[in-house]
């Protein structure tokens, strides 16, 4: 009787969180329908009549929206990719092999955590420029191949899930490291690597600091500038159904790349579950 109140309880929170968090995409989707005279009126959950309109607006507005969700697409993308396949790498160098100061190697990488990235922008800026890559999209791809955050959460993933006789045996078959790393480890990481993936497509997408200080051209901006630059626009010219529209428009990559990988993760559940 107690296990199965506290079942109820349990799906009764479940729903109450799924319902907060499903709430706001619902509430901007349907902003998105609305003519900026509808959203002045206030918030309705009855969609709107300006659809067709609000996109129509959203093609043929003065910024280039389509531009910058492909630039945001490209970064992301290769940010995400190389960022989870390098760190998996690299948690596996320190987990398979012993050397020296690789305890200090390990402690230094959890320390750089603990730097804001705004600390070393002005830095970062600095290399970039002199390097002649501003207004390219490789100052934004290449450092996220090394983040210390990802790296930690692989590291912590592959002490619980990787098997090292696995790996030895492999060893002892012959095959050459980077086909043990490629054909065995990786697939073991398959729910690490989607999981980190998504989260590090996220940040990438929603990066505006680094992207408004490097790029300049409007062919090169990315999604949150544009976004940015559609709120500060002349008060006279507002319009909010258009606002609510590139921004449900920018948010739907996200959503994609999420439910492409989701089947990874529980996959990965299942297979661990049922190994156990």
């Amino acid at each position: 009787m107690k296990r199965s109140v506290h079942k109820i309880i349990a799906y009764v929170v479940l729903i109450l969180v799924s319902f907060l968090c499903l709430f706001w995409f619902y509430a901007l989707f349907i902003n998105a329908t609305r003519s900026n005279g509808e959203l002045s009126r206030g918030f309705s959950l009855l969609p709107g009549s300006a659809l067709v309109k609000n996109w129509n607006s959203m093609l043929h507005c003065a910024l280039p929206v389509m531009n910058s969700m492909k630039n945001s697409l490209i970064i992301s993308l290769c940010a995400s990719v190389l960022c989870s396949y390098f760190s998996i790498m690299t948690a596996y160098g320190i987990h398979a092999y012993c050397f020296p100061g690789r305890k200090m190697f390990y402690t230094v990488m959890i320390g750089f955590m603990m730097i804001p990235r705004q600390v070393t922008a002005l830095g970062f800026i600095s290399i970039v420029d002199k390097m002649h890559m501003m207004d390219t999209f490789w100052p934004l791809i290449l450092p996220e191949i090394a983040s210390p955050i990802v790296f930690y959460y692989m590291i912590k993933y592959m002490e619980s899930t990787l098997p090292m006789s696995l790996v030895e045996a492999a060893r002892i078959d012959g095959a050459t490291e980077l086909f043990v790393f490629n054909r065995i480890v990786l697939p073991l990481m398959k729910p690490a690597f989607a999981v980190q993936m998504i989260f590090k497509f996220v940040e990438s997408w929603n990066n505006y600091f680094i992207p408004a200080l490097i790029l300049h051209e409007d062919s090169k901006k990315t999604m949150p500038i544009v976004i940015s630059l559609l709120r500060s626009g002349d008060f006279a010219n507002f319009d909010n159904g258009l606002i609510y529209m590139v921004i449900a428009f920018s948010i739907l990559p996200s959503i994609v790349i999420y439910l492409c990988l989701s089947q990874f993760i529980i996959s990965g559940i299942t297979s661990g579950g049922i190994k156990g």
